[in-house]
């Protein structure tokens, strides 16, 4: 992980997933949750900043922001989980990815670490779960020490009507 001044940045070019059977996530707080993604899926990850709000914009997206000219809706990850976040505003970070076309910015507690974990030792989240929750974008659990690692999907975070609602959002 390299770091800047205001934000930690991954560089495509140099994301590569091995044939070994391991796969790379970033792992991330909410709450006292901690939760995974992907590497491939993570653009970057910024520091929290001012967040302009966008009238009539859904009620999962908290506003926008300029990324280096560039303006990105911001979902706030928390609320859309329905996980309690904390307030430490010193860790609290931005994930950007790119949902179904459209750079994004979802925010979160803390983002820990990158891991590799063996494709092996991911299962599928209990039944219990999926059934209580619209939970296609969890893609498993997986051990992680003596706690539990909730993978998730970016990509299935928000549904089609809020992709599609995430696309209108401009200013």
């Amino acid at each position: 992980m390299q770091t800047h001044n205001d934000y930690f940045s991954y560089h495509t070019g140099e994301r590569q997933q091995e044939d070994s059977g391991e796969i790379q996530l970033v792992s991330f707080f909410i709450g006292e949750e901690e939760f995974g993604a992907d590497i491939l899926m993570v653009q970057e990850i910024i520091r929290m900043q001012p967040i302009t709000r966008v009238p009539n914009a859904p009620h999962f997206v908290e506003g926008v922001i300029n990324l280096r000219g560039k303006v990105i809706p911001i979902v706030d990850l928390r609320k859309r989980l329905h996980v309690q976040g904390t307030d430490d505003p010193r860790k609290i970070r931005i994930i950007v990815v790119d949902v179904a076309g459209k750079i994004t910015g979802f925010i979160v507690d803390a983002v820990s670490q990158v891991l590799r974990i063996s494709q092996n030792t991911i299962e599928p989240a209990p039944s219990i779960i999926m059934g209580e929750i619209d939970s296609d974008y969890i893609t498993g659990v997986s051990k992680l020490g003596d706690k539990l690692l909730i993978l998730l999907d970016f990509n299935n975070i928000l549904n089609k009507t809020e992709q599609k609602k995430l696309q209108e959002v401009d200013v």
